[in-house]
C-alpha cells in the first residue's frame, strides 16, 4: 500500500513540474495551423458549391442547416416530429453526387437507431430531427457529416458528399 501512495506522489510531482511549451513551439504550431485552416475552408467551400450545383441541376430547394447539411422534404407525413433520444426506424438509399447508388434498405431492410447516440452519420442524426413520421426527404451531406476523410472502406470514397434519401417509418421512446 505504501508503494501505491509513493507512486501517486511521484506522478503528482512529475506532472506538476513539467515545463510549459516554449514560445517557439507555440509559434511553430500557429505556422502550421493557419495553412491547414485555410485548406479546410477551401474544401468546405468547394463541397458547398458541389451540393448547391447538384440541387440546382435537380431543380430542388433545400434548407441549409448551417452545418452544411441540406434537407429537402419530398413527401410530407402526418406523424410526430422525431426527437433526440428516440428510436427511429427508416428506409433509405445512399448515393454519391454522381448518382452512384451505394446502399439501399430494400436489400438490407429498414434501419433502427437511437437519435443522437448510435453509430450512424452525424448528418443523419441532425436531419432526422427535422422529420415527422411519414416524411420522405433528401439529405445532402458534406463529408464531415457523412464518412469524412476516409470514406467507409466499402462503397463510399474518401471526402465524398452523399445523398441520403430517407423515409421516417416510425419513432418510439427508447427503453
Amino acid at each position: 500500500m505504501n508503494n501505491f501512495f509513493l507512486l501517486i506522489y511521484l506522478l503528482f510531482i512529475v506532472g506538476c513540474t513539467q515545463e510549459k511549451p516554449s514560445q517557439e513551439a507555440v509559434i511553430v504550431n500557429k505556422n502550421y495551423a493557419e495553412p491547414l485552416i485555410n485548406v479546410n475552408k477551401k474544401l468546405i467551400e468547394k463541397e458547398s458549391r458541389d451540393i448547391d450545383n447538384w440541387l440546382k441541376r435537380h431543380q430542388l430547394t433545400a434548407e441549409n442547416t448551417g452545418t452544411g447539411l441540406r434537407i429537402a422534404i419530398i413527401k410530407k407525413g402526418n406523424g410526430n416530429l422525431a426527437k433526440l433520444g428516440q428510436m427511429a426506424t427508416i428506409n433509405y438509399k445512399i448515393s454519391l453526387l454522381d448518382g452512384t447508388l451505394c446502399y439501399d434498405s430494400k436489400k438490407s431492410g429498414p434501419e433502427t437507431f437511437l437519435i443522437g447516440q448510435d453509430h450512424v452519420e452525424s448528418g443523419l442524426h441532425e436531419g432526422i430531427q427535422k422529420m415527422h413520421v411519414g416524411d420522405k426527404c433528401l439529405m445532402i451531406m458534406p463529408p464531415h457529416l457523412a464518412h469524412g476523410l476516409l470514406g467507409d472502406d466499402k462503397k463510399i470514397p474518401p471526402l465524398s458528399c452523399i445523398i441520403y434519401e430517407v423515409e421516417l417509418l416510425q419513432i418510439k421512446e427508447a427503453q
